[in-house]
């Protein structure tokens, strides 16, 4: 039993999520859910990355962003929608997320009559919230996290009599999910490793079912954001607890509380977990797009960000699998990410100069930018609060290189002829992989 914090009542608890009682599912439940949602779903391609050279081992791409919602959460959604019994359709569902379980289930449900509610925090992207409505939907927006939202609609299941499903932790979401295992599997049959994104446990404790059942040494790994590592703080704690929640680039993931079935199932059989930076994150957004032409959103990439960050060193020369699980971003935040991502490459570059405020000083400036072959992307002039010389002013510049290196030949040029600079200061990206965690679990789940 819970209390939710803006209602005095105490919400009963979801019986098919007990705390006390968790299941596990089995290996049979995802292949029923296979044959089950075939119908209905993609099987969508899994094919070798362009990436591959770069990193030394051979990366293949589940591109489950392709589902006709843009993400996995229709597999679960579906089966767990086929598996209602009669009465159960007719008075409806519930659910709460951040938005593609919503949108999965929103769309399953109006392809199967079934009448939906879902309930989205505020922070939900708009393109979600939008495209649930246009499913045919019930949307209610309301909480600042999942937590709240959560909580919100099981007060609705009740007082209405609808069904709540839990979008990753009811065990035939869970089911569903993982046929994204089995299609794996199919496509690269000797696969060595499957990268997964974490936010719930629900994918992860799906895909871990189905590959370790039909290939016990293929290696399953978890990744998850820095800002929401609800699964790493369950395996410290040997059980699932809730994490303050920070905005992130992989907003899909920011689940507080890893969900208690998806904890028990996955927690033996994963071999590893990562978290991942989140400027590792918008560099893996931008190299999808760039390398791939493909629209990923954070959550998706963050097991391309994991081998970019250099924390799977072990994997060199192997087959690697990174289900990139959504593409459901907002324009606006792709657009942020993107040129988070420039910048952590160094291909984006800020910095300050003072030149002479006599006529030709800034054109001197931007021939001499120009002659190294650097792309000025903005400029502004700052007079008022520049001190000493009245003939200064100071110039702040953002401009487009190629990369570390031609920004030192950016920097060298600036210093040999300006005596008053400054480059915004940069984290060093190369050290990142050392600041980011990786847990081997052999020692606390074998």
């Amino acid at each position: 039993m819970e209390t939710y914090k803006n209602n005095p009542t105490t919400i009963e608890f979801d019986p098919m999520c007990d705390k006390e009682n968790p299941q596990k599912i089995s290996f049979e439940d995802v292949s029923a859910a296979a044959f089950r949602i075939q119908s209905g779903i993609v099987k969508t391609p899994c094919v070798k990355s362009h990436m591959s050279s770069i990193y030394g081992m051979d990366i293949y791409l589940k591109n489950d962003f392709l589902q006709y919602t843009g993400s996995f959460k229709e597999r679960g959604a579906r089966n767990a929608l086929l598996l209602l019994s009669k009465e159960a359709k007719e008075r409806g569902v519930i659910s709460a997320s951040l938005g593609n379980h919503s949108q999965g289930l929103s769309y399953h449900a109006h392809l199967l009559n079934i009448p939906t509610t879902v309930v989205m925090p505020n922070v939900a992207p708009i393109m979600k919230i939008e495209n649930c409505r246009s499913y045919g939907a019930n949307v209610i927006i309301h909480g600042d996290d999942m937590k709240e939202a959560k909580y919100h609609a099981m007060a609705l299941a009740k007082e209405k009599g609808l069904t709540y499903i839990n979008g990753y932790d009811h065990p035939h979401i869970m089911a569903g999910q993982g046929t994204v295992g089995l299609e794996i599997i199919e496509q690269v049959p000797d696969v060595d490793a499957v990268l997964v994104p974490v936010g719930g446990g629900g994918l992860l404790a799906g895909v871990v079912t189905a590959i370790k059942h039909l290939k016990p040494h293929v290696l399953i790994y978890g990744v998850e954001t820095e800002k929401c590592p609800s699964m790493k703080v369950a395996i410290k704690h040997n059980e699932p607890v809730s994490v303050e929640i920070r905005s992130t680039l992989a907003d899909g993931l920011a689940v507080p509380t890893v969900g208690y079935n998806a904890y028990v199932t996955a927690k033996p059989m994963i071999d590893k977990l990562i978290t991942v930076n989140e400027d590792w994150i918008a560099r893996a957004i931008l190299r999808l797009v760039e390398q791939e032409k493909y629209v990923v959103e954070g959550g998706g990439a963050v097991g391309v960000a994991a081998i970019m960050a250099g924390l799977v060193p072990e994997l060199a020369n192997k087959k690697v699998v990174c289900i990139l699980s959504g593409g459901n971003i907002d324009t606006t935040i792709l657009g942020r990410c993107l040129e988070r991502g420039l910048a952590a490459e160094r291909r984006l570059v800020k910095f300050k100069v003072t030149v002479s405020d006599r006529p030709g000083g800034i054109a001197e400036l931007c021939k001499l930018i120009a002659s190294i072959g650097v792309s000025i992307k903005d400029i502004m002039q700052e007079r008022a609060w520049v001190f000493g010389d009245i003939f200064s002013v100071r110039v702040k510049v953002v401009c487009e290189t190629r990369g570390p290196q031609h920004l030192e030949d950016l920097r060298a040029v600036i210093s040999n002829t300006y005596r008053e600079w400054d480059f915004a200061r940069e984290c060093d990206f190369d050290e990142y992989p050392r600041r980011n965690s990786t847990i081997s679990l052999d020692d606390v789940s074998h």
